[in-house]
């Protein structure tokens, strides 16, 4: 936004596994609000990578509440729906009960009280999911190169959530930290997709923007026939209502469906 100076710090100058790189970064750079975006997201590696998976999610989470709590910096952690087991088919609050099922999910949550611990109320998680971009890698590119490639492509059906415009989660974060708010928000893209409706979107809107030269066949499958290191939660769809009634006034709600952000994010790959 306007009026604010933005530092973005790659990995060679601030290490999140490194206590002392933390330090000297948030020294350096003396900020009034640091916001950690930054994560171990390979979630079946982390599986067979606990420590550091933990390293980053946990340790590195709680390195910058401490050093941002020393400066007198306010932080925004960025957290998963991951931190909740699915099983429930109903959009999960902030408050309700916790049950990671899998590495990556348990060490986000154990980032989530780590940076609560040091920071108690003054502390920011938001809770967010399915994210993609323009930039990266992420399941939208993952699909659109598959869609390129083959004619046919399988994807799971019977996993459910938000798919989530970075863009929007920016926004956001933005309007959060300028109304001061803190405790735990959830924030996602309205709406609901399973991964298979998020591929026969991308396969419409690409196929719309020329971005793949024929409509492929998407073919829904469940999450037995591709089975994966990592469970994932069944149902993850994130419950917005009490985040929205704190932001209402803002330019961030009412949020756009997930649909609109993902054909104005793919409008934006027809010119890359």
């Amino acid at each position: 936004p306007e009026g604010v100076s933005l530092r973005t710090c790659p990995i060679e100058e601030l290490d999140l596994t490194t206590d002392e790189s933390v330090r000297a970064a948030i020294d350096e750079h003396a900020p009034e609000l640091v916001i950690n975006a930054a994560a171990y997201t390979a979630v079946d590696a982390a599986e067979s990578d606990r420590k550091m998976a933990d390293r980053v999610n946990r340790e590195g989470a709680e390195s910058i509440a401490r050093h941002a709590r020393r400066v007198g910096a306010r932080m925004v952690q960025v957290s998963t729906d991951f931190v909740f087991d699915g099983e429930e088919a109903t959009p999960r609050r902030p408050e309700d009960p916790t049950n990671p099922v899998s590495v990556y999910g348990d060490t986000k949550r154990g980032g989530e009280l780590a940076v609560l611990n040091v920071l108690g109320d003054d502390a920011l998680i938001v809770r967010t999911a399915w994210l993609y971009s323009a930039r990266g890698s992420n399941f939208v590119h993952t699909m659109l190169r598959l869609m390129r490639e083959r004619d046919e492509v399988r994807v799971v059906s019977d996993q459910i959530g938000s798919p989530t415009w970075a863009n929007s989660l920016a926004s956001a974060i933005w309007c959060m930290a300028d109304r001061g708010m803190t405790g735990i928000q959830h924030w996602t893209d309205s709406g609901v997709a399973s991964w298979y409706d998020f591929a026969v979107a991308i396969a419409e809107i690409g196929h719309q923007l020329d971005l793949i030269d024929t409509m492929p066949s998407v073919i829904p499958v469940t999450t037995r026939d591709f089975p994966t290191p990592a469970r994932r939660p069944a149902y993850s769809v994130l419950d917005k209502t009490g985040t929205w009634s704190l932001l209402e006034g803002t330019g961030c709600v009412p949020c756009a469906h997930w649909r609109a952000n993902l054909n104005e994010m793919m409008k934006g790959l027809t010119s890359v």
